[in-house]
């Protein structure tokens, strides 16, 4: 292995370029061997130091073997940076640095092959014009950035069909579960509609409804309604809250409406029904606790009585704009010793309004007195609308804040003037 020093660069490239095509290496490959050489050896020689280069082949040239090339600095040059090297050099010592190249295997129809393991070629291949090694290493490089560019360019493609197919899916997906829940809630409207009648029609008395859940999506709650007329001609309305939220309390709201109709139906006390609705009920579901208010009118003569089970007061405006809560203790469904203490009895007169609700109309703000102090003026604001119109106006006068959303119910009642 012969050692040869080199004090120019020009000469030093020339001898590089002639060693790699001895050893048919490819023009990329030549290109970085011939950068890297040079970048190491540019210091050394503006120091006026030359430079060594040894080369050996295991396999000899040609016969696709391990090419070896190392680069000697002076030995006052110190460790060589070798780490932003083209052609990284795996293996450095000191001032050295050695690259192992593999060569390509030798061309069996070449002439002057001698069998698998042909000697080296006497010879030196003479390197050809350096202007030309270098548009050849150039376009190599060039090539290779082509082909990068190209790769670059296919993947971006590919990445953003993906990105465009996964975006696509996410948003169907999504629009098939907003037609789920729609479809969900439509359905829970139509049995929440089923199981809240509309009004009865009774002359003399005027009456209109307001419900909203807590949540929109999910229609469901624990406050329902019923009304109905007694043999007597005294329309009867159930006011229950039960406690909870979703299909469950509506369930046990249900249990409760259907247990009080069916014993005002068979003509027990309006006093003693909540107790009564307690005793069926609880060995059914004994985690059910419901509140409850019961009002009985008779349209003709304007007598109201009210019995009351932990629930809200129902709220008596006059046509004089005075206003009262009508007051009854009593313990609801599921609570200790349930039923109301007693029945009260009132007047309306015609242009009164009286107005039944559970506390989501009255607790928005979670202080319940401030809520109802916020009622009467509700009430008395809007008492001279039509009376369709009353329940939704004063909901949304008290629902401007929601600090505690709960489902809410208001129902009005008027007694009506009677035609001229």
């Amino acid at each position: 292995m012969n050692i040869h020093r080199y004090s120019t660069l020009p000469l030093l490239r020339q001898a590089v370029r002639s060693l790699a095509h001895a050893h048919r290496l490819p023009a990329d490959v030549r290109g970085r061997l011939v950068l890297s050489v040079t970048a190491l050896a540019a210091p050394e020689f503006h120091a006026g130091r030359p430079v060594a280069l040894t080369a050996s082949c295991e396999n000899g040239p040609g016969d696709g073997g391990l090419l070896a090339v190392t680069f000697h600095a002076s030995r006052f040059a110190g460790p060589l940076a070798t780490s932003d090297l083209p052609l990284p050099a795996p293996t450095t010592s000191g001032p050295t640095a050695t690259w192992h190249i593999p060569t390509p295997a030798a061309d069996p129809h070449r002439a002057g092959t001698h069998g698998p393991n042909p000697p080296p070629a006497d010879p030196p291949i003479l390197p050809p014009a350096e202007s030309r090694d270098s548009d050849e290493e150039l376009r190599a490089a060039l090539a290779l950035a082509d082909s990068l560019a190209a790769g670059h360019r296919l993947l971006k493609h590919e990445l953003a069909e993906t990105n465009a197919g996964v975006v696509a899916l996410y948003v169907q997906l999504e629009e098939q579960d907003e037609q789920l829940r729609k479809a969900h809630g439509q359905v829970l409207r139509e049995l929440e509609d089923a199981l809240r009648p509309p009004p009865p029609l009774i002359p003399g008395l005027d009456l209109a409804v307001h419900y909203a859940p807590a949540d929109p999506g999910a229609p469901t709650g624990g406050d329902l309604y019923d009304w109905f007329t007694l043999p007597d001609g005294t329309l009867h309305i159930t006011i229950v809250d039960a406690v909870g939220h979703g299909v469950r309390s509506t369930r046990s709201a249900l249990n409760v409406t259907h247990a009080v109709r069916t014993l005002a139906l068979e003509g027990h006390p309006l006093q003693s029904i909540l107790a009564r609705t307690h005793d069926i009920l609880m060995p059914l579901d004994p985690r059910l606790m419901a509140t409850v208010l019961l009002a009985r009118i008779d349209p003709a003569t304007g007598e109201l009585q009210l019995a009351n089970g932990s629930h809200p007061p129902a709220l008596l405006v006059r046509s004089d704009d005075t206003a009262q809560y009508l007051e009854v203790r009593g313990r609801g469904i599921g609570f200790p010793l349930p039923g109301s203490d007693r029945v009260l009895s009132a007047h309306l007169d015609p242009g009164d309004l009286l107005l039944l609700y559970t506390d989501g109309l009255t607790e928005s703000r979670k202080d319940v007195e401030e809520g109802e102090i916020r009622l009467v003026q509700a009430a008395r604001t809007h008492a001279h609308l039509p009376l369709a119109d009353i329940p939704t106006a004063i909901a949304a006068d008290m629902h401007t804040i929601v600090l505690h959303a709960d489902d809410t119910l208001a129902m009005a009642l008027r007694i009506t003037l009677p035609p001229l």
